[in-house]
């Protein structure tokens, strides 16, 4: 079976390749343009990949030795994400299906990272917990099996990864931000300032008023910001980070033990930050679950996990109309609503 994955859900456009249940291509296109932004720029994303979506399929072809109607199933990312930059991959892999009479897969986008696991050669086994941690969500959620979850606790405000990215703008490192902040912590004192970790109820998460407590504490201790020193923003950044851990840490300890679960899965853009890795190694250690992180290259977002998510789902026997989804860019929770009528 041959199978083809479209991911456009933002800034990158990436195409992937499964034959047999290997995979042969996962090529991804990151659009650096957006960091004099300062963020992503909507239209320019969708704009970006209307130009680079053929190109980069022509590529994942030769690389795989196929041609179009070699194509066994068609999955796109519906959402959520991006209007526009959804309608560029989700209306090309309509169309393709349509006209290669080929079956087509809508992928919500947070299911994708959810099984991005399975990409690995040492798998998760079900049930499993997984926190998705990326620039727009932070979800904990139990996975049963390909076709049964259950979303334990999610953000009541920021996400993790907005979180990194604002709290870097306030310290005026470029754009985006999680990767600036990592790098500045190296240097610091994690322990240099007492940045607080929400008290939400349940698995929930919240980091708006770590972010605020940043804001705040750079108003009051820096009025004049340029007599902010380097070893200040490595200090700044080493205890943001580490309260962002605490808070990851805190949740999902607490799902481990109140969960009769098999293994531990980190997933999302936010999992290739080294401190998370190494705090999730710990946990994995202290509850004896295997703990499986994805390759860097599966945990932002590509296509490789799209289609196999979309090949998850058809091989439970989902099947999608051209019609479905109703609009891009649908919820989470609104996919699961709707899962009892497909």
């Amino acid at each position: 079976m041959n199978i083809l994955g479209i991911e456009t859900s933002c800034d990158e456009t990436s195409i992937a390749v499964i034959s047999n249940d290997k995979l042969t291509a996962n090529l991804i296109s990151s659009q650096d343009f957006h960091a004099k932004y300062g963020g992503v720029v909507p239209e320019l994303s969708s704009r970006a990949h209307l130009q680079i979506i053929i190109p980069l399929i022509k590529d994942a072809l030769k690389k795989s030795n196929l041609e179009l109607k070699d194509f066994d199933l068609i999955c796109s990312t519906a959402g959520p994400g991006l209007i526009g930059a959804l309608l560029v991959g989700l209306t090309f892999a309509k169309g393709l299906s349509f006209s290669l009479n080929k079956p087509f897969i809508p992928v919500d986008h947070i299911e994708g990272h959810l099984y991005s696991g399975f990409l690995m050669e040492d798998k998760p086994e079900f049930p499993y917990l997984a926190l998705v941690v990326s620039g727009g969500h932070t979800l904990l959620v139990l996975v049963k099996s390909f076709i049964e979850m259950k979303i334990l606790g999610t953000t009541v405000d920021d996400a993790a990864g907005e979180a990194f990215d604002k709290v870097s703008k306030m310290l005026g490192f470029p754009y985006p931000g999680g990767p600036q902040i990592q790098k500045n912590a190296e240097s610091g004192d994690e322990n240099k300032i007492d940045f607080p970790v929400a008290e939400t109820k349940g698995y929930d998460f919240s980091f708006s008023g770590l972010k605020t407590a940043v804001l705040r504490y750079i108003q009051k201790k820096y009025p004049d910001k340029s007599k902010m020193t380097q070893q200040d923003l490595y200090d700044i950044s080493a205890s943001f980070q580490q309260a962002v851990v605490k808070a990851l840490v805190q949740k999902t300890k607490q799902a481990i033990e109140n969960n009769n679960i098999k293994s531990l899965s980190l997933v999302g853009g936010v999992a290739a930050n080294k401190k998370i890795r190494e705090a999730f190694n710990e946990l994995s250690h202290k509850y004896q679950k295997k703990l499986v992180i994805p390759e860097l290259q599966y945990c932002g977002d590509n296509a490789a996990m799209i289609a196999f998510r979309g090949k998850t789902l058809y091989d439970s026997g989902k099947r999608f109309g051209l019609d479905y989804p109703p609009y891009p860019g649908f919820k989470f929770e609104d996919y699961n609503k709707s899962k009892s009528s497909l």
